[in-house]
């Protein structure tokens, strides 16, 4: 990242009734260890929380950590409100508990990456990282 080039800013969310932060907080470190911008909104958020968050704080990305097996009630509600809130253009990544089945899915809801228990921070940094600034 060059001194001119704007930083990244990232949203990390944990949206549900799950109380397992520890993989939220490693990511939201790796991100801002990376030069990123993160604001972390704690725990038990709700998809309406997190919409407003990105849309307060300016956000480019948004990633989600979901353990408790809610994701395909969550991640579409919280994708219906960002382009509600005029934030279509935010990209949003799901790391937690996600069977593969679920992948297509959310893939097809616009979901830019998901990421399984022992996915390194150095690939979830890549991502974001090409997501809002492609090669």
């Amino acid at each position: 990242m060059s001194e001119t080039e704007p930083k990244i800013r990232v949203l990390v969310a944990k949206p549900g009734l799950d109380g397992h932060d520890r993989g939220a907080k490693i990511i939201a470190r790796a991100l801002r260890d990376a030069g990123m911008e993160v604001v972390y909104t704690g725990l038990r958020q709700t998809p309406e929380m997190i919409a407003e968050a990105a849309l307060q704080e300016d956000v480019a990305v948004v990633g989600l950590s979901i353990l408790s097996g809610a994701h395909m009630a969550l991640v579409p509600r919280i994708l219906e409100l960002l382009r509600a809130n005029g934030l279509a253009d935010v990209r949003v990544f799901v790391g937690g508990i996600i069977p593969t089945e679920d992948l297509p899915a959310l893939t097809a809801l616009g979901v830019a990456g998901v990421f399984g228990p022992g996915a390194s921070t150095e690939t979830i940094v890549a991502a974001v990282r090409a997501s809002v600034r492609p090669s």
